[in-house]
């Protein structure tokens, strides 16, 4: 960006993917976030004239508030320097690699980083025979918010029936066992780590849903524990090339200690809505949500 300070700030929301209603409740506060900070805003719902859209508004900035397929996958990326217009967050390669999911693990193993084994398989196999050893989760390769996740307990005969949304190629992953950890990185720093607790798994209903989870904010984990969690963040962060904010998920099975800490995927596009993660950690850390988004979009260029 040059050195001025963009006045009109163009919000890019909705879109189709299946993560519509929370790019839609991010956006809104958002929005109401940075013009609470003194900029001039637009909320663009991104649809089939989203380039006529984004050229008749003229705005400085897009702020990137897309979630999902399309949103965080480089696609919209890609378009925005194809306009050269500067947008918030990570880049096209970046948010490439980080949404799917099998390429951003080869990253991680390259970078020394603890994951899980896994394999992308066709959804018939999936359904025919067990892939991996029970337990395992099979899901998505390129989706968020823990859309389309089904847990194969251990034991089971059977693997399950895979709904008809979900895509002919599916990532097949070893279970992960212990507690939900996450940490976001915001510029080159590692804020701090939250414990995420639910009455099962940290699926969209308890990621979204009022009640669906409660959050430990900073996470009560050995300080060890911690240390790592931002330390393997901010390495992911660095080695999927990501750009001004990130958040990664960790599973710690605390019998295991630091070997039982795994790391499970960076989202290049946290959700900010009113029960998000990231906006917490900002918030311990002494930023508020103005001041948040005020960041992302002082941040934000094309070359990204």
């Amino acid at each position: 960006m040059s050195g001025r300070t963009p006045t009109h700030v163009a919000v890019l929301m909705g879109g189709p993917s299946s993560e519509r209603e929370v790019s839609l409740s991010t956006a809104f506060g958002c929005a109401e976030a940075l013009r609470g900070e003194g900029y001039r805003v637009t909320e663009l719902d991104a649809g089939p004239d989203v380039v006529a859209d984004l050229r008749a508004i003229g705005a400085d900035v897009v702020f990137n508030a897309l979630h999902g397929r399309w949103g965080e996958d480089g696609c919209i990326q890609g378009l925005l320097e194809w306009l050269r217009m500067p947008y918030t967050h990570s880049g096209v390669l970046a948010s490439a690699t980080a949404m799917d999911k099998a390429r951003s693990k080869d990253v991680f193993a390259a970078a020394g980083l603890p994951i899980v084994e896994s394999r992308i398989v066709p959804k018939a196999h999936a359904m025919a025979d067990h892939v991996l050893p029970t337990p395992y989760v099979i899901k998505p390769n390129n989706e968020g918010s823990s859309v389309g996740i089904y847990i194969v307990e251990a034991g089971a005969n059977r693997p399950p029936v895979l709904a008809d949304t979900m895509p002919e190629t599916v990532m097949v992953e070893t279970y992960a066992p212990g507690r939900e950890l996450t940490c976001t990185v915001l510029g080159e720093a590692a804020l701090t780590v939250t414990e995420i607790v639910t009455d099962g798994w940290y699926d969209y209903d308890a990621k979204y849903a009022e009640g669906g989870s409660s959050h430990v904010v900073p996470a009560e984990v050995p300080a060890e524990i911690f240390r790592a969690c931002q330390d393997y963040a901010l390495r992911a962060h660095r080695a999927l090339g990501c750009r001004s904010i990130s958040r990664t998920d960790f599973r710690w099975d605390a019998e295991r200690g630091l070997d039982g800490l795994i790391l499970l995927e960076t989202n290049t596009q946290p959700g900010m809505t009113p029960t998000s993660l990231t906006p917490e950690q900002a918030q311990h850390a002494g930023i508020t949500f103005g001041q948040l988004c005020a960041r992302l979009v002082e941040d934000a260029s094309c070359d990204r």
